[in-house]
Order: C-alpha cells, then structure tokens, then sequence
C-alpha cells in the first residue's frame, strides 16, 4: 500500500577521483564548515585519489567532524588535494610524511585519521610504524579497519603512555545491545532513499551527502543515515557500520537509526547511504540496507566506464538495467533516477553519457559531481512532488 506523506507529520517524540572538473556551485557543496573542530591528518599512502583511499577520498571532499590539515602520501607528495581529486584547488595539501604533515599545520595535529579502505581490512607494518608515529607526537588515533588498534597490545601500549585516545569505528556494541527488526520504520513519516549502487567504492556516499545538501538547501529538511565507516567519520549523526554489525540485527540496527533521525530530526526526508550492490556476490549489505530502512525510492550510481567489480577483475559490471530490476523485484521500492560516476572519463564525454542512459533506462541520469545540484534536487521532485516547500517555505 503506498504510504502518503504530510510536510505537517511529526514524529511521535573513483571510486571516486574523477578526472573531470567540478562546477563551482557543486565544489562549495562538498565543503562543510569545520571552523572549530579538531584539526586532523588523514594518512592514505600510496591509495589517494584511488579506490582504496576512499576514506581520505571522502573526507577531503566533507568532513564536519575534523579539519583536516594535509593528506600523507609520498606518491602524490607536493600536489593539492581537491584539484587532484576534483579539478578544484582547496588548499589541503599532499604531504610525503608525519613530519612534514606537523610542520605544514604549525602544531601538533589532534587527530591521525587512517584514510585507506584495503579490502582485507588490516594494518601493514608500515602502518604500524606511522601510527606509533603519530601517538609518539600526541596524535589521538581514528580508523575505521576491521582490524581493531585498540586491541592490539603494543598500540594500545603506546596509547597509555601517551595518553591518546584510539576511536575504532567499525568497533560494534556488544550484542547483547543490539537490536532486532521490529517493523517500526514503518511508522516513519518520511520520505525514505536510498542511494545503491551496482559496485563498492563507487561514489554512493558523496551522491548521497550532495543529495542531502541540496534538498535542504531546497527548504526540504533531510537527514543522511550513514552505513558505513567513512560517513561516520565525516560527522555523520545517525548511522552505523554496517560490514561490523553481526547479520542478524544488520536490518534491526539500521531501521533503528532510520526511526531514530525520524524522531530527533523530524525531517521530511531520510537519505540512506547505501554500500556494496545487491548483485554483488561478495555483499550482503545492500540486501540489509533495502529491508532496515524501507526506502520509498532508490537512486543508482554507475561507473559507465569501469570494466569490471572493485577487486573482481574475473567479474564484468553489471549492466544498470538487470542491476534496477533485481532491486526492485527484491523491495517493494522503485528506481527514481541514475548518478553517474564518470571515472576514466573525459569532461566533454559526461553529456553525451548522461544522455544515452536516459535514452536508454527513461529516468532522470545526472553526474554529481559535474553537474548542477538541481538536477539531483529535480530528480526527487519529480517523483515526490508533495516534498516540494511551499513558495512561503523556500524563501524563509
């Protein structure tokens, strides 16, 4: 039964480095203001600008939750991030080590941030000597590894002496505090989207951050619910690792935090990260995201030009169409539109793409990244028209 929506209803209480430049407009989106936040440093050697350097990737483009004072890899040592990831100078420099990291910020940075995403989820040797590096300077420790640092005895140990913190994102709660399903979402009075995708580590995250952006600077009021460890590292304030969470209260923690962002937040719409794709053999996550949060609509982020899955070099892309009719044969929810991910790509070949796609699946298609954030901002209106402020409401 389709669910109506009030803008009255209140709660009961390449990836991602494309090689095209950002519009300006969409550039100042990705930057959120974290005047007053500690001051951090992501380590990504080797991976920035890469698949496995998402996490930096990420935080270099939002992060509400720390200011980040330079990314560290020797590789790319010298060059500025935002134009290496975007076309667009954001005057976060690339460093080729922690000494150069503390003398380019001036001080001792608050936090060391380990930026990479390797798919095993583990700390190399090198790492490990960065990471006593940085706690042997003062450095508080976040990562988001499967591989917790603050189990590990000689990290832990250096952590006491140096009296710093280590923030294991992926960390779960104990169980015994978790929750199962209970069908509450239900009772959401939101609009529900999720942003899936048809590979990992291919720009579900950022489609979904400038989604919430340009639906709230609609006058639409929009929460995002993370489900994963780089959206909680961003600032994200309702949402979980997903991947860490035990598959029987996968669903049951999600649709907790869905209900949760409902009653704190009263929004008009929810965004949920998605992860993974629900074709992908190697995930379960998708799966998890569809039946937690219940989307009422789905939007889908392709990479046109990637040959094959992240890791899977033996398995081809699937094509966006098979990719949209097994997610809507799975969940009683509908497609309302593609993001493109325009990797490997040429500017003046993103139109003639976004194009064929809309030709091809009859849905609205825009980059993110490229293009203008009313196009995201239209593709929701399209399918939810009753989201739409009134004129009284855009201008307050």
């Amino acid at each position: 039964m389709k669910r109506t929506f009030s803008r009255n209803a209140a709660p009961d209480r390449r990836e991602d480095a494309g090689r095209s430049p950002m519009s300006g407009s969409v550039s100042d989106d990705l930057k959120a203001s974290a005047a007053g936040s500690p001051v951090a440093i992501v380590y990504c050697e080797g991976h920035f600008g890469r698949i496995d350097g998402k996490t930096a990737n990420g935080l270099i483009r939002h992060s509400a939750a720390y200011r980040i004072a330079s990314v560290v890899d020797s590789t790319q040592a010298g060059r500025d991030t935002g134009h290496l990831l975007d076309g667009v100078v954001n005057g976060i420099p690339v460093v080729a080590n922690l000494k150069d990291a503390v003398r380019k910020a001036n001080c001792v940075p608050d936090y060391l941030i380990y930026g990479m995403a390797p798919s095993a989820g583990k700390l190399s040797a090198l790492d490990r000597l960065v990471i006593l590096e940085a706690i042997e300077h003062g450095m508080n420790i976040v990562s988001g590894l499967h591989e917790y640092l603050g189990d590990d005895p000689e990290i832990a140990a250096a952590a006491k002496v140096g009296q710093v913190s280590i923030r294991d994102i992926r960390k779960p709660k104990p169980s015994k505090n978790m929750r199962l399903f209970d069908g509450s979402v239900g009772a959401v009075g939101a609009i529900r989207i999720a942003v899936l995708g048809t590979d990992c580590a291919i720009g579900k995250r950022t489609t979904a951050t400038l989604l919430v952006s340009a639906l709230n600077k609609a006058g639409i009021r929009t929460v995002l619910v993370g489900t994963g460890q780089t959206g909680l590292m961003q600032g994200a304030r309702f949402g979980i690792a997903m991947d860490a969470i035990p598959p029987q209260f996968c669903c049951g923690e999600l649709e907790g935090e869905v209900v949760a962002a409902f009653a704190l937040e009263a929004p008009h719409a929810i965004v949920i990260e998605g992860q993974g794709a629900l074709s992908h053999p190697a995930f379960c996550t998708s799966a998890f995201i569809l039946r937690g949060s219940q989307p009422d609509a789905v939007i889908l982020q392709h990479a046109p030009r990637r040959p094959h899955r992240c890791d899977f070099p033996q398995m081809p892309m699937p094509d966006p169409t098979s990719e949209i009719a097994l997610i809507e044969a799975f969940a009683p929810t509908r497609v309302i539109g593609m993001t493109l991910n325009h990797e490997g790509m040429l500017n003046d070949e993103i139109a003639p793409a976004i194009s064929y796609w809309n030709g091809k699946l009859s849905l609205p298609v825009t980059d993110a990244l490229t293009r203008p954030a009313t196009e995201l901002l239209d593709m929701v209106l399209s399918a939810f028209p009753e989201l739409a402020p009134a004129p009284t409401e855009a201008g307050a």
